[in-house]
C-alpha cells in the first residue's frame, strides 16, 4: 500500500512512487496556507494571522486572503520579536469564532499546502475544533514543501523558508508575516513542481535518491523494525552518518532503496 508523504512526514515510499505522487500534484490547484501563533504546541497556543492562497502551475495564482487574528490570550514578546506582530495590533483584530467559519471553504478546497505542513494542519485542526467545526484532510489531499525540497534540493545547508527565499531571490514581503511566507512557499512549489513536470525521470530520481532518511523511515521503507533495519543495512555495508546534537542516524535513500531491492527482488 502506498503511504503518501504527508504533513506527518510519512516521505517513506520509494523514490518511483514519490515521483508518481508529486508529478499528480503538481496538475491540481494548490491551496496554501501560513499561521503566525502564539507558541509552537496548540491548543495552548493560537493563531494570530492566517493567509491562504490559491494557484496552480497551469493559471497562477488566483486567489489570496490574510487575516489577523485576535487569540484572547497574550502575545509572549519574543512571538511579536519574531513576527511584528504586537498585541495592540491583534486586540482590534476579529475573534476566531468570526474568522474560521470563512476560511473553512479555503483550506478544504485544492491541495491543502505549507512549508512544514504538520506545524501549521496541527493549528488549523486546533482553531476549527475551538469553534466546534471538524477538520481534516486527507494525506493524498497534502503537500508539504519541506519534505519536497528535502528532495529536490539535496545539497542545500537548511531548507528554512527564508533561507529559501534568499537563495532563489524570492520577491516577497517580511519572513514570519503570513501574507509572506504564504506567498514564498507557493513560488517555491511552482518552481519544484515545475521541474517534476519538466525534467526526465532518471534525473529527478538521481536527485531524490541523494535524500538522507531516519533509522525509522528506512525501518518503514523495508517494512521492519528499527532493530532488523539496522542489522539488514549494516550487513549490506551501508554506512549512516550522524547528524545533529543527538547523532541521530541517517541512511541516504539510495542505499535503502538498494537493500530493499534485494530483500524484495522475488
Amino acid at each position: 500500500m502506498l503511504i503518501f508523504p504527508s504533513a506527518f512526514g510519512l516521505n517513506v515510499v520509494l523514490s518511483t512512487e514519490l515521483l508518481a505522487y508529486y508529478r499528480r500534484l503538481s496538475h491540481e490547484t494548490l491551496t496554501v496556507v501560513d499561521v503566525e501563533t502564539t507558541g509552537y504546541r496548540p491548543p495552548l497556543s493560537r493563531v494570530i494571522e492566517i493567509s491562504v492562497l490559491q494557484a496552480s502551475l497551469e493559471n497562477g495564482v488566483h486567489y489570496q486572503q490574510t487575516h489577523l487574528v485576535n487569540p484572547q490570550v497574550p502575545i509572549p514578546p519574543a512571538i511579536t520579536r519574531f513576527t511584528g506582530i504586537t498585541q495592540d495590533m491583534v486586540n482590534t483584530a476579529p475573534l476566531s469564532v468570526d474568522i474560521w467559519r470563512d476560511y473553512l471553504p479555503l483550506v478544504n478546497a485544492g491541495i491543502l499546502t505549507a512549508h512544514n505542513l504538520a506545524f501549521d494542519y496541527s493549528f488549523l485542526k486546533s482553531e476549527f475544533n475551538y469553534i466546534d467545526v471538524p477538520f481534516s484532510r486527507a494525506e493524498d489531499e497534502q503537500l508539504c514543501t519541506v519534505m519536497l525540497a528535502r528532495l529536490m534540493l539535496p545539497d542545500l545547508p537548511s531548507r528554512s523558508l527564508p533561507n529559501l527565499v534568499e537563495h532563489f531571490g524570492f520577491d516577497v514581503g517580511r519572513s514570519h508575516r503570513a501574507a509572506a511566507d504564504t506567498q514564498a512557499c507557493w513560488l517555491l512549489a511552482k518552481h519544484l513542481l515545475t521541474e517534476i513536470q519538466t525534467e526526465a525521470d532518471d534525473v529527478l530520481l538521481t536527485r531524490f535518491r541523494q535524500q538522507w532518511l531516519t533509522l525509522k523511515y528506512a525501518a518503514t521503507l523495508l517494512n521492519t523494525t528499527s532493530k532488523q533495519a539496522k542489522t539488514w543495512l549494516k550487513n549490506a555495508k551501508v554506512e549512516p552518518r550522524l547528524v545533529g546534537r543527538y547523532q541521530t542516524l541517517m541512511y541516504q535513500r539510495c542505499e535503502i532503496e538498494r537493500v530493499h531491492q534485494e530483500l524484495y527482488k522475488f
